[in-house]
């Protein structure tokens, strides 16, 4: 292992774990850096999407036969059902035909169970795994990176690193030493989440729900159903619409459960478990850099959440294996420049950012209740419409009519 501290992934969440496995199936050495210890909470919405396993298959396919065993941890979920602000839902499935699929498109497991799945399954053959150390201070050596560290009462140094993995999430330090990034409340969302027990009516396909209702636009709250019996329910909103319009995010979700229509009933046995945690969300609304001379970041630390549906597991892991890739064509070609390294964002943001850029489009579409309301009255009635929204889950081309005026004009003309 005396080349693992050439490369160091700084964060063992999904992103981390994720470069540390592509790593490590290339027989690469390297360090990983986790300022926690597992098994360790990480506030989310706990949904695991088609994006997920999509990359579990390409590093193992036995991997989803795993999770699909834990029963207790890991919940699959075969669609989507999107309630309108007049309180109309529709269900959406993840695929238009699953007859013959073999296990679900997704899966939703609360962060605590899924990340310590994921760490466990590092290599430490290929992996020197530190826990509980945090990374105080990161500049440019001569020959790479220089890293300062603490565990516990000790600090100490990694000199000239040649490729760092900034994974450390929204507060990322590589992020903010490296890239001057900072907080854009017109590119972040708030979000809350709480885990209740006894909530009715929960789909029997564990579809996950989101209810986009008119206190909480352009935003919205969800309900995603969780093994034994639970449920992670929680709301988010855009910052600069939580300024704009003085909003309590905490009290408007518990107004919402308490007297909306659509939801009152469904609590009415139901019993919070722990307490209401908050956590921001870097929106990848806008196409920013992600990569520099010896770096790059993935996940959250590269601000890669999917506008609309806040989920950000998919693409953290979709990016942690694109690092992987690129940082075995650094060492084949001995270089680390910001000019070669700007192949891992041309490499991620020619297959993503068509996929955020409509995201957004859909997230300040949600600005116009009345727009809501009318696709899903219109998709009550019309099947081939819910085909076309099922499809739009894995075809960009149809998720592109969305942007297109002329995809509302059809509606308007046909039933």
């Amino acid at each position: 292992m005396k080349d693992a501290s050439k490369i160091v992934i700084i964060g063992a969440g999904p992103a981390g774990c994720a470069t540390s496995l592509f790593l490590s199936k290339l027989k690469i050495p390297h360090t990983i850096i986790e300022k926690q210890s597992f098994p360790r909470d990480k506030v989310c919405g706990d949904a695991l999407s088609g994006k997920v396993v999509q990359v579990l298959k390409r590093l193992d396919a036995d991997k989803i036969l795993e999770l699909q065993s834990k029963k207790d941890y890991f919940l699959p979920s075969w669609g989507v059902q999107f309630v309108a602000p007049n309180g109309k839902s529709i269900d959406i499935p993840f695929k238009k035909d699953m007859q013959n699929e073999p296990h679900a498109p997704g899966f939703i497991s609360k962060r605590m169970d899924f990340d310590a799945t994921l760490f466990s399954w590092l290599k430490p053959e290929f992996a020197t795994i530190r826990t509980e150390t945090t990374l105080l201070d990161i500049e440019e050596g001569e020959k790479g990176l220089n890293l300062s560290l603490q565990k516990g009462n000790e600090t100490f140094n990694l000199d000239n690193v040649k490729m760092v993995v900034g994974a450390d999430g929204d507060r990322s330090v590589v992020g903010k030493k490296l890239l001057n990034r900072k907080k854009e409340n017109e590119h972040y969302c708030a979000g809350i989440r709480a885990y209740y027990k006894g909530v009715s009516g929960l789909h029997n396909q564990n579809f996950i729900e989101l209810h986009f209702l008119n206190d909480l636009l352009p935003g919205y709250l969800w309900i995603f159903p969780l093994p034994n019996g639970q449920a992670n329910v929680g709301a988010g909103m855009l910052s600069a619409s939580i300024s704009a319009k003085k909003v309590n995010l905490k009290e408007s979700m518990l107004k919402a459960i308490e007297k909306s229509p659509v939801l009152k009933e469904r609590f009415k046995d139901a019993e919070l478990i722990g307490k209401i945690e908050g956590w921001g969300l870097p929106l990848g609304s806008k196409k920013r850099p992600l990569s520099g001379k010896h770096f790059l970041v993935t996940g959250d630390a590269g601000s890669l959440i999917d506008p609309f549906t806040g989920e950000g597991i998919g693409n953290a892991m979709y990016s942690g294996m694109l690092a992987a890739n690129h940082i075995e064509k650094c060492f084949a070609n001995d270089q680390f420049d910001a000019a070669f390294n700007l192949q891992y964002d041309q490499a991620f943001y020619e297959r993503q950012w068509e996929e955020l850029k409509l995201s957004h489009t859909m997230q300040k579409m949600v600005k116009f209740p009345w727009l809501f309301n009318f696709v899903v009255n219109k998709a009550h009635k019309n099947k081939l419409l819910r085909e076309t929204i099922s499809c739009m889950f894995e075809d960009l081309d149809m998720r592109a009519k969305l942007r297109n005026p002329l995809f509302y004009l059809k509606l308007l003309s046909n039933d």
